[in-house]
């Protein structure tokens, strides 16, 4: 249970942060994707990061249980996985970006989610 107290208390003020940023500076954060599908070099990068990212996460909490703390472990799978595309198949990263910012919508719905994903938590990290 420390490990996820650990992980939420790391992880909720910083899906919290991505969430707000998406809603309040979505203009910048569509010119920051834009640039960022423009460079196959940041796009290898950012799946090297994210697949240690979540490899670590899931050698660390891999934890398929009924409550809060499956979601620091689908986290962790859709981090190493997503990373793993992005180092493997950069085109279709590039691709499944574009795709994205050609919808609006999805840029809110993500926020959401991030919003929703840190709320819950930072609540079980800091407060419960």
């Amino acid at each position: 249970m420390q490990t996820s107290i650990f992980l939420a208390k790391l992880m909720g003020p910083v899906a919290l942060a991505v969430g707000v940023a998406a809603l309040v500076n979505a203009a910048v954060l569509r010119q920051v994707a834009e640039e960022f599908m423009a460079s196959h070099a940041l796009i290898y990068l950012a799946g090297l990061l994210g697949m240690v990212a979540g490899v670590a996460i899931i050698l660390t909490h891999n934890l398929w249980v009924g409550d809060w703390r499956v979601v620091i472990t689908i986290i962790g799978w859709l981090m190493a996985i997503g990373g793993a595309v992005r180092l493997i198949l950069p085109q279709r990263a590039e691709a499944a970006g574009h795709w994205f910012l050609k919808r609006p919508a999805t840029q809110t719905a993500a926020a959401a989610i991030w919003l929703a994903v840190g709320a819950l938590l930072t609540f079980f990290g800091y407060f419960h």
